[in-house]
């Protein structure tokens, strides 16, 4: 059996009269490619940076690669990354500073080799002079995923990792992000509203809905519950509020 590396139980998440997180349980485990789906406002962000330690649960609990979080949040947090497309990143520093600058604050020598080598894994060695500002929104989301790597985390965030990414380019990262889980067993969380790329990327998906999960499972035994086609088809009945949460496929 894998081993669990993070164990999330009845985490709730509560802004005055807004349940956000309602008493969600689910693990991920090592190796494992976790799609976290569902409608704008349905609980997804709130939970990563719950699991980020940047959101105090208001009840619950979260252990990360065995530890208690936010007892042991520095031993967790040089142990994970995270990338998102709506993170800015110094925009008066160079590509290459940038990943220098995020190495040390990563507590890492700045290694030239690995920076170079991240730089040509996702194209963009040639602009590793140039200031983050100059760069188009594909760009600096793939600067953001090699900044993500700098550390090589056991777990790895990301939000909407290809949004910005031409259709080459988002399908040269899945195959990326698949090769590097293939080859040191690290574990993805991911979200995304790119149905197709959730069919095709995660091992598993967690559907959210007002907080709730509403469904999960690999991406075609979820389709196959709801008696769809696809996921877009799925995520679409859900955010319609055409179905309401069944017990079977929250397990």
């Amino acid at each position: 059996m894998a081993k669990q590396v993070i164990e999330v139980q009845g985490l709730t998440k509560r802004f005055d009269d807004l349940v956000a997180v309602d008493e969600i349980s689910f693990e991920l485990a090592e190796g494992e490619i976790l799609g976290l789906l569902g409608p704008n406002g349905a609980g997804k962000t709130t939970l990563i940076q719950m699991l980020l330690n940047l959101v105090i649960p208001s009840s619950g609990s979260i252990r990360i690669l065995g530890l208690a979080l936010p007892e042991a949040r520095e031993a967790i947090l040089a142990q994970v990354n995270f990338s998102s497309t709506y993170v800015a990143l110094p925009p008066t520093l160079t590509v290459r500073e940038n990943l220098i600058v995020f190495s040390r604050l990563y507590g890492l020598r700045p290694d030239r080799v690995k920076i170079n080598a991240l730089l040509a894994k996702f194209e963009i060695a040639e602009l590793a002079d140039r200031l983050t500002r100059s760069l188009s929104t594909g760009q600096l989301t793939r600067l953001s995923l090699a900044k993500s790597l700098l550390n090589d985390p056991k777990i790895l965030f990301l939000d909407e990792p290809t949004a910005s990414l031409d259709p080459d380019m988002a399908d040269k990262t899945r195959s990326l992000l698949r090769a590097i889980r293939d080859q040191g067993g690290l574990s993805i969380l991911c979200t995304s509203h790119n149905m197709k790329e959730m069919e095709e990327l995660p091992d598993r998906i967690i559907m959210l809905d007002k907080g709730e999960i509403v469904a999960s499972g690999s991406p075609k035994e979820v389709i196959a519950a709801f008696d769809k086609e696809n996921l877009e088809e799925v995520f679409l009945r859900i955010a319609r509020g055409e179905t309401e949460p069944s017990e079977t496929m929250r397990q």
